[in-house]
């Protein structure tokens, strides 16, 4: 579909007002709905931006205008829609920044929604499975074009594999996602639980077929973890390439949910700014926590996940966080990338609210904040069975008791992601810590930055922080010995095979070096602290 297409809609009833013809003869690949004064980092090339214009005023500079037309610019966005609604117009700033940066301009009157649009643009895509050369396809052609319908017609995924298989005599089938979730299966295919299912996958030969089942990839070009597969556990009488088509079927499927989904991460990123934010305003977080789909009170829980430093390890957090967190039936969330890297969701922990998913038979259960935590604790390895040269890592707040305490969620899945990867990291293991693991001492500190744990050790220890002497290297084993035997010094002198006073003369050393007195409990346990930071 291309720009131009949208102007020839009457139902739309959209004006140009400003666009060179090469300009409208761009072809669209997406829609993105934002109001953002620089929405850039959340477009895909190609896709068309609406805006309400609800982030400009009269009162604005011509500066500000020019600013947001310039990253629609830089992302590559096919055109501009602007809404007349708030402000009764286009205003001609906008019109003339358009003209000097290359984006066309189309205004949407007021009669005309922006799911509307959404739609138009959608349902164009999925129509065009059906208009491609019948001699390419193995499905006869009745089948494609109902398989054509029920997508522009929005049919649950369920209802498009039964029909895609019916004539293969309905055998046992499921659509699965990279960690096992059921995201369709027929009416022969008993419920298969998510741990069993990414056995199968982890098992597996992607696009190869075995005359026991068959398992062929959806989309190639996914993620590891927005990956489907097309599963049929036993053996069924039909020529690979009739497979791979109803395989591309659900790639369109899934190709429109992820255009929904990537709009839907405009306002969780707005939730996310501000909940990061050192005093978050108390009139703003209501508002966008119902923009996201989420109630406007709690409970609340929120997760932050990292797949490391890597360019692209933002998206990958957000799209495997954003996997996990669909295992979890009566739960809605909001997922995105965090300005300061990774990913976090805001999850509200009322189970079995309207607009939730609704439970999948054998899916794990997952009611009050403990069983969530659980679940997902269960749930995290299969994120680590989809990518073996990437180890997830997360973090999960307490339960938040209402918009005002999302600030300290946020901060306390942080601390816990920052303990998981200092775990992880130590043992070469995914890790999904809650902050309510932390319960010892050395817990507590494998959440505190890298540099900030060396820093105290350096300071906490003095003199002794320089192990690369010989004489310190003792004195810090005996320091640890005798923390770890409780000050005892019979205990640590057995321990080391040294003479009661031998051990009274080097604590002696080692609290005139580090200004400590080891008769005193909060000297211990900075010294202890110290020696866990090192």
């Amino acid at each position: 579909m291309h720009v131009e297409d949208l102007l020839r809609l009457e139902s739309l009833d959209l004006t140009l007002l400003w666009g060179s013809p090469p300009l409208l003869a761009r072809e669209i690949s997406g829609v993105t709905a934002t109001d953002l004064e620089d929405p850039g980092r959340f477009l895909q090339r190609g896709e068309i931006v609406l805006s309400g214009l609800v982030w400009w005023s009269a009162a604005d500079e011509e500066a500000k205008t020019d600013r947001f037309v310039a990253a629609l610019r830089d992302a590559g966005a096919a055109a501009l829609l602007a809404g007349e609604e708030t402000h009764g117009t286009v205003p001609e700033v906008l019109v003339d920044a358009c003209r000097r940066h290359g984006i066309a301009l189309l205004s949407v009157p007021v009669h005309t929604s922006f799911r509307a649009i959404t739609d138009t643009v959608y349902l164009r895509q999925w129509g065009d499975l059906s208009r491609r050369p019948a001699d390419h396809y193995a499905l006869p052609e009745n089948v494609r074009g109902e398989l054509s319908r029920l997508l522009a017609d929005g049919a649950a995924p369920d209802t498009l594999l039964t029909r895609a298989v019916a004539h293969l005599g309905a055998p046992p089938c499921y659509v699965l996602s990279a960690t096992g979730r059921t995201v369709a299966r027929t009416a022969a295919a008993p419920p298969l639980p998510a741990r069993q299912a990414a056995r199968r996958l982890k098992a597996a030969a992607p696009f190869a077929a075995a005359p026991a089942s068959t398992t062929l990839r959806v989309d190639p070009d996914a993620s590891p973890y927005g990956q489907w597969y097309l599963h049929l556990p036993g053996p069924v009488d039909a020529p690979p390439r009739m497979l791979h088509e109803i395989a591309e079927v659900f790639a369109q499927y899934r190709q429109g949910l992820l255009r929904r989904r990537a709009a839907a991460r405009v306002p969780a990123a707005e939730l996310l700014d501000l909940a990061a934010a050192p005093r978050p305003g108390s009139a703003l977080l209501p508002a966008a926590l119902r923009a996201c789909g989420l109630p406007d009170h709690g409970p609340y829980t929120v997760i932050a996940a990292s797949m490391g430093a890597e360019e692209g390890a933002a998206e990958a957090g957000a799209e495997a966080l954003d996997e996990v967190l669909r295992h979890l039936p009566g739960h809605r969330f909001a997922t995105a990338r965090l300005a300061t890297g990774g990913a976090a969701a805001v999850i509200a922990t009322d189970s079995g609210a309207p607009g939730a998913e609704a439970p999948v038979p054998g899916a794990p259960c997952a009611g009050a904040p403990g069983d969530m935590v659980a679940t997902l604790k269960g749930l995290w390895p299969t994120l680590d069975a989809c990518d073996d040269a990437t180890l997830p890592y997360g973090g999960i707040s307490t339960p938040a008791a209402g918009p005002q305490e999302l600030n300290g969620a946020l901060e306390q899945a942080r601390y816990a992601l920052t303990a998981a990867v200092r775990a992880g990291s130590a043992d070469g293991t995914a890790q999904l810590t809650a902050v309510e693991d932390l319960t010892t001492l050395d817990a507590l500190l494998a959440g505190i930055p890298a540099d900030v744990r060396t820093a105290f050790g350096i300071h906490a220890l003095g003199p002794l922080a320089d192990d690369t002497n010989p004489s310190h290297r003792m004195l810090l084993e005996t320091l640890d010995t005798f923390l770890a035997h409780n000050g005892s010094w019979a205990r640590t002198a057995e321990a080391l095979h040294l003479h009661v006073n031998t051990v009274h003369y080097r604590i002696g050393r080692v609290e005139l070096l580090t200004g400590r007195d080891l008769a005193r409990l909060d000297h211990k346990l900075d010294l202890k602290a110290a020696l866990l930071c090192r």
